[in-house]
């Protein structure tokens, strides 16, 4: 996919699904910056990629937009800029509990995230370069609950394919993962999460569940693939047919 002149930036970089992209761009021989709002994560996050030259850490909330530009100021010239940050703690309710805070964090970190990631890192993308975002299954198979990450994830999947056309010929997509067994369930099913895994799991024609780095391939695949913008891969075992 990437090889030691491709410079690659995480937003979400820390954890599940994008600390797993980090190490597989990092594998390849990519340049890799990954980006978290916690920086004692992204220590961590950098001792278990074992703090290669190849390796740094920025700390920003991708949810307020100065602090996105700023990321970029100090981020300089990019290739490729992926994004699995996700802040749904508490977006997950029936509308009666639903907490209205909450629901409006997990849009600003999926859908205003992305779009000023889009807005201030586009100019720093080389040609031939690329945004990749991470939408859901939720916009498919919504559940009682979901109502709010049914709403950002479709919302997203059009901001995708609106900005494929303006960013053109910068390239534009979205990883959509079904289940994928990821620190952020405990957030969602708390002491359930093992539970609610592996139930998903017997439904689905996959057999089980996703793993982080089936959701980093994907990812590395809309990166290195030139003819693919404003498009939605589907990587969810077949969630949509169970």
């Amino acid at each position: 996919m990437t090889d030691s002149r491709q410079k690659v930036l995480i937003a979400g970089g820390s954890s599940g699904m994008g600390l797993a992209l980090a190490r597989r761009c990092l594998d390849d021989g990519a340049q890799v910056t990954i980006v978290g709002r916690d920086a004692e994560r992204l220590a961590r996050a950098c001792e278990q990629l074992g703090r290669p030259g190849r390796l740094r850490a920025l700390a920003a909330d991708i949810s307020r937009e100065e602090q996105v530009a700023s990321l970029f100021e100090r981020a300089g010239a990019l290739d490729h800029i992926a994004c699995t940050a996700a802040d749904i703690q508490g977006a997950y309710a029936l509308l009666p509990d639903l907490d209205m805070a909450a629901a409006q964090r997990a849009v600003a970190s999926k859908v205003f995230g992305p779009l000023y990631l889009a807005r201030h890192g586009a100019a720093r993308l080389a040609p031939g370069g690329s945004l990749t975002f991470t939408s859901g299954i939720a916009a498919y198979r919504p559940q009682p609950r979901g109502a709010v990450v049914a709403a950002i994830n479709a919302a997203l999947e059009g901001l995708v394919r609106a900005l494929a056309v303006e960013l053109a010929p910068l390239r534009v997509n979205a990883v959509s993962p079904g289940w994928v067994d990821t620190p952020i369930w405990t957030h969602v099913a708390g002491d359930r999460k093992d539970e609610a895994l592996q139930s998903m799991a017997r439904r689905l024609p996959a057999g089980r569940v996703g793993r982080a780095g089936d959701i980093a391939d994907a990812i590395a695949f809309l990166m290195a693939n030139t003819f693919t913008t404003g498009t939605v891969l589907h990587v969810e075992g077949g969630h949509r047919l169970a």
